[in-house]
């Protein structure tokens, strides 16, 4: 078995989508929980994996799936701020995957066939405040092009909770887990 020692937050998201659990948060870096994760790595692995394991991933404990904020104000939040761009049932535009001529990709889905739910907590609202293009250059990605512009000035932090909660309670159980986890190393992080 080949040791492979994960700083980044997960192993690669395409492992997890396509149904592994093999993931070693910011707060599962703890001695035991790196040493399980060198000795139960599938020979060859290295962190950027894109297949998910075949050996038995360590059991990690997942933290509960809570939505909060208010689902119904969220609604009607996300139906006048952002359903022009993303769509009204979450759908998002057309080839949102490739970016057109001038380099900006269309708007995402907000449902399980978009990204969204593979971002914590606070680089969403991040992005939503400060939008793509601010915050990729905060990042030190100054020539990122964005469609998402900055909704700071225009929505307060709990309207921003509020259509957050409503995006979420529209995804499936598995991608509110991830995205949970995802928050969580997040918040380990930031400590």
């Amino acid at each position: 078995m080949k040791t492979v020692t994960l700083l980044a937050i997960l192993v690669p998201m395409a492992a997890i989508a396509a149904g592994g659990a093999w993931m070693l948060t910011v707060a599962d870096r703890s001695e035991e929980a790196v040493e399980t994760a060198q000795t139960t790595a599938p020979s060859g692995a290295t962190s950027g994996t894109t297949q998910p394991p075949q050996a038995a991933a360590p059991q990690m404990s997942t933290p509960p799936v809570v939505i909060s904020g208010d689902i119904d104000r969220g609604e009607q939040l996300y139906l006048t701020s952002c359903a022009a761009c993303h769509g009204t049932n979450l759908e998002g535009q057309e080839g949102w995957r490739s970016a057109g001529p001038d380099g900006v990709f269309p708007a995402p889905p907000h449902n399980d066939d978009g990204h969204t739910w593979h971002h914590g907590d606070q680089l969403l609202t991040d992005y939503i405040k400060l939008g793509g293009a601010e915050l990729m250059r905060r990042q030190g990605m100054a020539d990122f092009k964005s469609g998402m512009p900055g909704f700071g000035e225009i929505l307060e932090d709990d309207e921003i909770q509020d259509i957050l909660a409503y995006i979420k309670s529209n995804w499936s159980e598995r991608s509110q887990q991830v995205q949970a986890t995802r928050s969580a190393a997040e918040r380990a992080q930031a400590q």
